[in-house]
């Protein structure tokens, strides 16, 4: 049977899974509670707004080649230090951070090459990580209230 594989980097968006870092940190900075971080900080992800993983889905089921796989990220590496200083500008309030001891088995860093997507699917990230946050950021504050 001919098939198409996607491999998502770190999806996110309005109703994320409340177990997901976006979802925990974006719901202790609304309840002004800490968020826990597991290194320094510097460690950096590829970051997928879920609009754009879904778009990348149907581009794959319409113009996917079989026997492919397809990265579907955001295109860049940001790291958590810097997604905590776009969620206390998206959120208005500084997030209240600890730190504790970097997590065995943790990669450094990811990173979706995404050229084969932009090739074959048209793949291109519509949505910018903070705008991503503000929106995360607005359904969860509704959720709260």
């Amino acid at each position: 049977m001919p098939t198409v594989s996607l491999r998502y980097f770190t999806v996110y968006g309005p109703r994320q899974r409340p177990d997901m870092g976006f979802h925990k940190f974006l719901r202790a900075t609304l309840l002004d509670q800490p968020i826990t971080i597991y290194g320094d900080g510097g460690q950096t992800r590829d970051f997928t707004f879920v609009h754009d993983a879904v778009a990348a889905t149907v581009a794959a089921a319409v113009r996917g080649i079989p026997g492919r796989v397809y990265n579907i990220g955001g295109g860049s590496r940001v790291s958590i230090t810097e997604v905590l200083d776009m969620i206390g500008r998206v959120s208005g309030r500084r997030p209240r951070v600890t730190v504790d001891s970097a997590q065995k088995g943790d990669m450094r860093h990811t990173c979706a090459d995404t050229s084969l997507a932009r090739m074959d699917l048209g793949f291109v990230r519509r949505v910018g990580l903070e705008e991503g946050l503000a929106a995360e950021h607005a359904w969860l504050a509704e959720m709260l209230s």
